[in-house]
């Protein structure tokens, strides 16, 4: 009987090859940055220097952001992973220049680069409202809420492994930090994020108008006449709702849902609701659901002190197994588990039927896509802050912050008609197109970077590429 050859039969490893890229996506990135102005603008926002060794910060916080959307979890990984990358870019800064250059931004340094982030994001947002699919508006209940800027808040914790400055114990019982941030639900961008201590309150008034302050800063002028903000619970305090009242002027628009903490007060108001009032509530596509019904609670309620007109939409649905233990005597005794949500929309300009308490309900059922972007901006090198320093955590939650830009941005401009990568996430990226392995060659003076013919992703490269060449410079 004949031998059969195995896979590895006369195959040999070495190490010795030349003109490899192992993380050809990063091209794409650093085009994104330099053709949407963003590389310039954090030179120009950032410290410079003298002298033969100088490194130019901009270019060294671009490409530490660009490590961080390929992979990089520390200043360590970033460093090994674009020396590799040398003979595109160029010899990178060392982690200890980025260290120093991270815990060097101060406020009056953050304050530049968030007026340049702004400015480049206006640039941005113009090249995506001209694209052919236009400006990427959101869809509730099956209608197009054109012209309005979703604003998204919510908390999360980054656990630590050691003592770290400003770690402490959380609300959740564990350890390490508390940070709050703001997304742009139409683009997936993280507008703004702060670093709070372990111990930071989760309805903290003071942080969540630091918060939406950033936010809305970062919007475009022209986009600002209709913004809704999205908040859980932890939004429903007297300062903050009177806050978005007072955002409201004759040239904008600002509406706002917020989770709502039950009391003995909101259960009274909802056992004098006749049966006749419960609607059957909406799927996300617009499909009526029998499952769980809403309610309009306005009127009922006897809890003063809210802004005037805030309307109070109550849902119900069977309880699941788990969530029986949690249920209070009036929830068991109905059978139903109940939830309040309150807001100030009685029209949303445009969006016909927004006054209905089903799509209240589902606008803001909606807002539960933050933990996506929470789960995705961990996943960009926000699950664990490398440093002891406060200051260089800081910065590299500013880093993890421009690669969540550089991520969408690349995404929106160079893949917006590709089903299969325009909403992709981070890990689908890196396997598709951010870990593509190339090789780099030279002749008549000129590079060129050589992907596989057979890699079923290698149009969409290309594609991507030559977009985001076509992009014109920001004015």
């Amino acid at each position: 009987m004949a031998k059969r050859s195995g896979w590895d039969e006369r195959l040999s490893v070495s190490v010795d090859a030349k003109g490899l890229v192992g993380h050809a996506g990063s091209v794409l990135l650093r085009k994104c940055a330099d053709r949407v102005g963003l590389t310039a603008a954090l030179s120009k926002a950032l410290p410079g220097g003298a002298g033969s060794g100088w490194r130019d910060r901009g270019v060294a916080l671009t490409m530490t952001a660009a490590a961080i959307v390929l992979g990089a979890a520390n200043l360590s990984e970033a460093e090994q992973l674009l020396t590799h990358q040398s003979a595109l870019f160029g010899t990178p800064a060392s982690d200890s220049t980025m260290r120093r250059m991270l815990a060097a931004l101060d406020e009056t340094v953050l304050k530049k680069i968030a007026r340049a982030r702004a400015r480049i994001r206006r640039h941005v947002w113009n090249q995506l409202a001209a694209r052919p699919g236009g400006f990427p508006w959101l869809t509730i209940a099956g209608r197009q809420l054109t012209g309005w800027i979703v604003i998204d808040l919510d908390a999360t914790v980054i656990t630590a492994r050691s003592k770290k400055a400003g770690a402490d114990v959380t609300f959740k019982k564990t350890y390490g930090f508390h940070p709050l941030a703001a997304w742009c639900a139409n683009t997936g961008e993280c507008l703004a994020i702060l670093l709070r201590p372990g111990n930071a309150g989760s309805n903290t008034v003071a942080d969540h108008l630091t918060v939406l302050t950033a936010a809305l800063a970062q919007v475009p002028d022209a986009s600002r006449a209709k913004i809704l903000i999205r908040v859980d619970g932890a939004g429903a305090t007297h300062e903050l709702l009177e806050h978005l009242e007072a955002l409201n002027t004759a040239r904008r628009t600002v509406r706002y849902t917020v989770g709502w903490k039950m009391t003995d007060a909101d259960e009274h108001a909802i056992a004098r609701l006749p049966q006749s009032v419960w609607e059957d509530t909406l799927h996300q596509d617009g499909t009526v659901t029998a499952d769980a019904h809403v309610a309009e609670l306005t009127g009922l309620n006897t809890r003063g002190g809210w802004p005037e007109g805030m309307r109070l939409t109550v849902r119900r649905t069977r309880p699941s197994a788990r969530q029986r233990a949690k249920l209070t005597d009036f929830e068991k005794k109905t059978g139903w588990r109940y939830a309040v949500t309150a807001s100030n929309i009685r029209h949303m300009w445009g969006i016909c039927g927004s006054h209905h308490n089903q799509f209240l309900d589902v606008l803001h059922r909606s807002h539960a896509t933050v933990e996506d972007r929470v789960r995705t901006d961990k996943a960009m090198g926000l699950r664990n802050l490398p440093s002891q320093s406060w200051e260089v955590n800081r910065g590299w939650m500013l880093a993890a912050n421009l690669a969540n830009d550089l991520d969408a941005w690349t995404r929106l401009l160079g893949l917006h008609d590709d089903p299969h990568l325009a909403r992709a996430e981070p890990d689908t990226m890196r396997y598709r197109l951010w870990h593509l392995p190339a090789r780099l060659t030279r002749h008549a003076r000129r590079r060129q970077l050589k992907i596989s013919r057979t890699w079923p992703w290698r149009d969409a490269f290309l594609t991507c590429w030559q977009r985001l060449n076509a992009l014109p410079a920001p004015t």
